[in-house]
C-alpha cells in the first residue's frame, strides 16, 4: 500500500508540475473540479445527468485550459520540453486527448444519424430520449476511456501504473480543489503564470 501512495503521489507531483503552469488553466480546472464533484454527488442517482455534468462542463474546462492556455514552449523549471513531457505523459497527453475529445464531439452525429445506436437504444426519437440516450453514451465514453487507458498502462508499464493512474484520474477533483482554489485570485490579481517556487525548490532536492 505504502509503495501505491508513494507512486500515486509521484504521478500527481508530475502532472501538476509539467502540465500545470498557467493560471488560467489552473482556474479551469478549479471549475471542473467542482463541477465533476457535482457529478460524483449525481452519479448513482442520475447517471445522465451526472455525465452531462462531466462532459459538457467539467470536462470541456478542463480540456480548454490545457489546449488554450498551458504554454508549450521550454519549460524552465523543470527543464523539460513540450515533446518531452508529452512522450513521458502516463495518462492521455494531448495527442491521446484529442482521439478521446474527438469521439466525444462526433458520438452525437452518430447518435442523431441512427437513434437506435445499432440497436443498443430503442427506436423513440423525442428530444428528451435523444438527450437521455446521448447522457449514457457519453457515460460509457467515459467509462471506456478511462478502462482503455488503464489496461492499456498494464502493457505499457504495470499493473500498479495503470491501477494508480485510475485512482489518481478518479481523485483528481478532490485533489484539484485543494491544489487550485486560489488560482482564481492570482489570476484577478494580473498573475496569469504560476511562478512555482515551491517547484523549484522541490526539483532542487531532488536533484
Amino acid at each position: 500500500m505504502h509503495g501505491f501512495l508513494k507512486a500515486l503521489e509521484i504521478q500527481r507531483w508530475d502532472d501538476h508540475r509539467y502540465y500545470h503552469h498557467s493560471r488560467i488553466n489552473q482556474s479551469l480546472h478549479f471549475v471542473s473540479a467542482l463541477s465533476f464533484v457535482l457529478a460524483y454527488a449525481l452519479v448513482f442517482t442520475d447517471p445522465v445527468a451526472a455525465a452531462l455534468i462531466g462532459w459538457l462542463f467539467a470536462m470541456l474546462t478542463r480540456q480548454t485550459g490545457h489546449f488554450f492556455f498551458e504554454p508549450k514552449g521550454y519549460d524552465v523549471v523543470n527543464q523539460a520540453t513540450h515533446e518531452y513531457k508529452e512522450q513521458v505523459k502516463v495518462g492521455y497527453n494531448l495527442r491521446r486527448k484529442v482521439v478521446l475529445m474527438a469521439i466525444w464531439a462526433l458520438s452525437p452525429i452518430a447518435l442523431y444519424l441512427d437513434p437506435t445506436l445499432f440497436g443498443l437504444f430503442d427506436s423513440n426519437s423525442t428530444d428528451s430520449s435523444f438527450m437521455h440516450h446521448l447522457g449514457l453514451l457519453w457515460l460509457a465514453i467515459g467509462i471506456g476511456g478511462l478502462l482503455f487507458r488503464t489496461v492499456q498502462l498494464f502493457f505499457l508499464r504495470d499493473v500498479q501504473t495503470g491501477l494508480v493512474w485510475l485512482a489518481k484520474i478518479l481523485t483528481d477533483p478532490f485533489h484539484d480543489i485543494k491544489l487550485y482554489y486560489k488560482s482564481p485570485i492570482c489570476l484577478l490579481r494580473g498573475q496569469l503564470i504560476d511562478p512555482m517556487t515551491s517547484e523549484k525548490e522541490e526539483s532542487e532536492q531532488h536533484a
